[in-house]
């Protein structure tokens, strides 16, 4: 079985990916092998920067269509919100391997130059994000909020091996080589934003610290005292916005 498709693995899909329904009035839709994505673009100006979002895994690109898109726009960016196959108004079912292969297929989907283009990647988002980092390593930037770094944890504690059949050497291996979390980060040398709150129970702060290490390009840390894994964003909502406007200010110089 290649690693892809050991990702595609139905026990996988089922016990880690939390996919729920939500349909778009006039989505942006991407056409993937297998699946339509039913994603949201929001353009400000054609010739500015474009954040590409790609939400956590309890989430839908429905979840951020009330607010979202406006604060990034008034920080001079469009914003694309990146769904799922079988989350939100996507066809599909989540399967990790063929939602990897789907980040190539949505990043030039959007027809912009990757030069301007700011990755964003929340939660479970992050390992796609990342993987468009590793696919298009000229972005502007990326963005990391309550990420992972290590994905084979995150599988070990919902699947063993054995019930995938293989051994806990080949879903190493093949998590690795579907994406090399460290090795991309290492090689990505365009700034990189991390943030994260030191309550998360979800995903400790420690994923944080480890991104953050491992970069090849400028970085900023940022661990906040307040919130957790779900709320990060709306407990601290006045600094999490500064932060990013500040990231894409410095961009812009």
């Amino acid at each position: 079985m290649t690693c892809s498709r050991l990702l595609d693995h139905p026990l996988i899909s089922e016990r880690y990916f939390f996919p729920r329904a939500a349909p778009l009035h006039r989505p942006f839709l991407v056409e993937c092998e297998g699946a339509t994505l039913a994603c949201a673009y929001h353009e400000t100006s054609a010739s500015d920067f474009t954040i590409v979002h790609f939400h956590g895994n309890g989430e839908v690109v429905a979840d951020y269509l009330e607010g979202f898109p406006e604060l990034i726009g008034r920080m001079g960016c469009n914003c694309f919100l990146a769904e799922f196959r079988g989350y939100g108004g996507s066809t599909g079912r989540p399967q990790l391997g063929r939602m990897l292969e789907d980040v190539q297929t949505t990043i030039t989907a959007i027809r912009q130059p990757t030069d301007k283009l700011i990755l964003f990647g929340r939660s479970v988002g992050s390992l796609f994000a990342v993987k468009a980092a590793e696919l298009f390593p000229d972005v502007a930037g990326l963005i990391l909020e309550s990420a992972i770094a290590d994905p084979l944890e995150r599988l070990l504690l919902r699947v063993h091996p054995e019930e995938l059949g293989a051994s806990r050497a080949e879903l190493a291996d093949a998590v690795c080589r579907a994406m090399d979390i460290r090795q991309t980060m290492a090689r990505f040398t365009r700034p990189t934003l991390v943030l994260h709150t030191r309550h998360d129970g979800l995903v400790d702060a420690s994923h944080a610290e480890r991104l953050a290490a491992w970069c090849g390009g400028p970085v900023q840390l940022e661990i906040f005292a307040h919130g957790s894994h779900n709320d990060i964003m709306h407990v601290n909502a006045r600094q999490y916005f500064a932060l990013i406007n500040e990231f894409l200010q410095s961009l812009r110089d």
